[in-house]
């Protein structure tokens, strides 16, 4: 095992014992047993999440689909820090939703996850809002949905689409705003 290969194809392999004592773990000698450490046993722990199991128990989306949504999954709640996130399937689309808030107290969003590789229509897009309109905290606010795009790298990027037009929510803090714009305005002026 010396002068093979890695499975990446990037340089020598790296026994277990070597391994162990790049990680602080005490070195094991030849004639002992070989275990693997602590950490390797676990094994791959993505492909055993509760949360991933389970959106892929919902038989509506194909593997590249439920990944994609727990990509998403896991994007919003520990990059993002959504509260309430859950999912559910929409077979008639093959997509799996997700639904959670973005702060405690706003209201319920749903997110519709993607890889980059599937295209949506218009009317698709508009069939999936319908859908999904139930699930909404206010049935009378207008509809909308973010699409959350996943490339093959893991990067998320999120849409907010809507039904119509809707007037676009206020800056949080406007004082910070005129500030910034009066120093701006300011520094021009000094210039000259």
């Amino acid at each position: 095992m010396e002068g093979s290969e890695s499975s990446s194809g990037h340089g020598p392999a790296v026994g277990k014992a070597s391994l162990a004592g790049n990680f602080g773990l005490p070195e094991q000698e030849e004639g002992e047993a070989q275990k693997s450490p602590r950490w390797a046993q676990r094994g791959n722990w993505l492909a055993s999440h509760p949360t991933l199991t389970g959106m892929m128990s919902l038989n509506v989306a194909d593997s590249s689909s439920v990944h994609a949504a727990f990509l998403v999954y896991l994007d919003l709640l520990e990059a993002r820090n959504w509260h309430e996130v859950s999912y559910s399937g929409l077979a008639e689309f093959q997509l799996v939703c997700l639904h959670g808030r973005e702060r405690e107290a706003e209201d319920l969003r749903v997110v519709v996850p993607t890889p980059v590789h599937v295209s949506f229509s218009h009317e698709r897009i508009r069939q999936i809002m319908k859908s999904v309109h139930t699930v909404q905290d206010k049935p009378d606010s207008p509809v909308s949905i973010m699409l959350a795009i996943v490339e093959s790298d893991s990067t998320v990027v999120y849409y907010k689409l809507t039904d119509g037009f809707i007037t676009p929510d206020p800056p949080d803090d406007t004082e910070d705003m005129d500030n910034k714009q009066w120093r701006k305005k300011r520094k021009r002026f000094l210039r000259r």
